[in-house]
Order: C-alpha cells, then structure tokens, then sequence
C-alpha cells in the first residue's frame, strides 16, 4: 500500500482569524480556502490545514481534563522576540525551556517556538507532535501505515520521518483520549493521510491496530488510531 502524511489539521472556531495569525508570525502561506477548511503551506512544502468547529472547545494546557492532544513545533532564530511578537498578534505566553517557549495559540492550542541557528525570515516547521500513553508504539503505528521510519525512540517520546516531513509522539503518562465526536472531550487535530486506494488502505490500517469511526465521504474515511485519535484516509 502506499500512504503519506498529507497535513495535520487544528479544530477552531474562527479559522481565517487562526489562518491570519500564523501567517502573520510564521511567514507560512494560505493556499487553500473554504468556508470550512483553510490550508496554509510552509516554506519547505509541508501543510497544516484548520478545520472549522463551531463547538471547538479549547485545551488547557497543562492538565489532562481538556488535554491538548496535538502541537506544533516551530522553529525560529530568536525565540524571545518571536515569542513576543506572537503575544502582539493574540497569543498567550504559557511556559519556556532551555531552547524553546511554549504558547497557545487565538484558539487555544499550544504551539512551541524552537531556537535554531540559521532559520530565515519564514519560521520551520519541524515536527507535528502528538501525545501518546505510548509514544513509542503509536510512532510505529503510524510509521509502519504511512511507510516513515522511527529515528528517535526514547523515554520522553518518538520520532519518524519521511518525505521531508517529521512526526513527534510525545509520552503522556496520564493520557486522556479525545472522544470523537463527542464536543465534551474533542479531538484538537488530526493527520489526512492519503492512500491510492481507500479499501486497501482500511485493510492496512485495521490491521495495524486502527479503528473505524462514524464518517465518510466519496474521498475520505475516519478511524481512531490506537491512542484514540481521529485520522483520515483521502483519496483523490
């Protein structure tokens, strides 16, 4: 079966002012718009898209009673003035660590600001990250179903990568799943992976440990990875 990451998806309630925002920090481009869904492409090709739910409800970052589920890490020379710079546009400043800030973002999702030397004026995307009670299996999971290889896998999280795109899975020891598509414990965000087939590729996907969820269309169909999180298979 062939399968790769197509983007990762963020719930909001107001998707062009969540569109607007990124693009004013990251220098990222809006290259798709509907009333319901906006794609933004970075600078090295990758996309991340925002899905618009009238009933978003808001993580609380840390906790685990609204976690957050997915994040992006963002990578950018001068975190500080960067950091700054996204609480001008409407982000909230959270926590910070040796080389990285962690804000949330208008709707509510946290999002990291990486330090790296040479980033130009377009910040990078490094990674979607995506908690896990097993880190290391979920990125087997998805590195086995999207044909990505684990280059990292450790105590604290896994890694995989391919096709010039990178995906975190971050260890949660008291995880709490999201309950799509109950609005009381959503989602957050979920990965489109794209398959020539989309028969074959529920077949791939069940066998690797997914589950299938209620909805579907011509082009798409949902499932629960082993963690509980909400993905889908697209075609066309």
């Amino acid at each position: 079966m062939t399968a790769h990451l197509e983007l990762a998806a963020l719930d909001a309630p107001d998707i062009d002012g969540l569109a607007s925002f990124y693009a004013e920090l990251t220098g990222w481009k809006i290259v798709r718009a509907d009333s319901d869904w906006i794609t933004m492409r970075t600078g090295d090709g990758q996309e991340i898209a925002f899905q618009l739910a009238a009933d978003h409800v808001a993580p609380r970052w840390p906790g685990q009673e609204l976690p957050q589920h997915f994040h992006l890490d963002i990578q950018v020379e001068g975190r500080e003035a960067a950091a700054e710079r996204a609480v001008g546009l409407g982000a909230t400043r959270l926590a910070e660590g040796p080389t990285w800030i962690t804000l949330a973002d208008p709707a509510g999702h946290p999002f990291d600001l990486c330090e790296k030397e040479g980033v130009g004026p377009v910040m990078a995307l490094f990674a979607v990250t995506i908690d896990a009670p097993n880190a290391s299996s979920l990125a087997h999971f998805y590195g086995d179903l999207m044909g990505m290889d684990v280059t990292y896998d450790g105590p604290e999280g896994a890694l995989i990568v391919g096709d010039g795109k990178s995906v975190m899975f971050q260890q949660v020891s008291d995880y709490t799943p999201p309950q799509w598509p109950n609005p009381a414990h959503p989602q957050q965000g979920h990965l489109d992976i794209m398959v020539d087939d989309l028969d074959t590729g529920e077949a791939r996907a069940l066998e690797l440990g997914a589950s299938r969820l209620e909805g579907e269309g011509k082009t798409f169909r949902v499932f629960a990875d082993p963690a509980g999180h909400p993905f889908c298979l697209t075609t066309g």
